[in-house]
C-alpha cells in the first residue's frame, strides 16, 4: 500500500510540477546511463536507461498483468519491450540483474493472442525472429480454469539466466516498457 501512495505522490507532483522530483541528466562520464528524455515521447518524465539505441523503464513499483501492464506503458508514451538481437537480450538482462531483480518475472510485448503458437511483439506488430526461450518452451500450458500461456515474459526459471517463458496474460508481475527515439 506504501508503493502506491508513494507513486501517488509522484505522479501528483508531476501533474502539479510538471516535472518529475528526479529529472534525468544528460549521460555524463559520472553518469553513462543517465538520458536526457526531452527527446523521447514519454508522457512523464520517467527514469530511462539507456541500452543501445532503446530507452527501457522497469515497471518495478507494483505487479501488473499483462495488459495492465501494457496500458501502463502506452499511458507513459511507451511500449512493453521488444527484444530483437541476443546483445539486447544480454544487456537487458544484466541491468536487471545488477538492479538485483534476476530472480524476478518480467512482461515482454511478445505474444500469440493473435494467432496460436505464432508469436509476434505487440511493441512494433512484427514477428519474433530472434528467440531466446527457456528449454520446453513456449508449451501453452492450459490451466484448471482453462486458462491458456499467450503472453511472454522474461523468468529465470532454472538459474540459466532471463529466458523467455509463456505465461498466462492474468499472471501479475514486474514489466519492462521501451520507448524509441521520435
Amino acid at each position: 500500500m506504501q508503493k502506491y501512495l508513494l507513486l501517488s505522490v509522484i505522479l501528483y507532483l508531476q501533474i502539479i510540477g510538471g516535472h518529475s522530483a528526479n529529472p534525468a541528466k544528460p549521460s555524463t562520464p559520472d553518469c553513462p546511463h543517465c538520458v536526457d528524455e526531452s527527446q523521447y515521447t514519454n508522457k512523464w518524465t520517467m527514469p530511462l536507461l539507456k541500452l543501445g539505441e532503446k530507452r527501457y523503464y522497469l515497471g518495478i513499483f507494483f505487479k501488473a498483468n499483462w495488459f495492465k501492464a501494457a496500458q501502463y506503458c502506452r499511458y507513459h508514451g511507451m511500449h512493453l519491450a521488444s527484444i530483437a538481437s541476443q546483445e539486447e537480450n544480454d544487456r537487458l538482462e544484466k541491468h536487471i540483474r545488477d538492479f538485483g531483480l534476476g530472480h524476478e518475472h518480467f512482461w515482454t510485448s511478445g505474444t500469440d493472442l493473435a494467432d496460436e503458437g505464432n508469436y509476434f511483439w505487440m511493441a512494433n506488430g512484427r514477428p519474433i525472429t530472434f528467440t531466446n526461450w527457456n528449454a520446453g518452451e513456449p508449451n501453452n500450458f492450459r490451466y484448471e480454469n482453462g486458462e491458456e500461456e499467450n503472453c511472454m515474459e522474461l523468468w529465470n526459471r532454472d538459474g540459466k539466466g532471463l529466458k523467455w517463458n509463456d505465461s498466462p496474460c492474468s499472471f501479475e508481475t514486474y514489466f519492462v516498457c521501451e520507448v524509441q527515439p521520435i
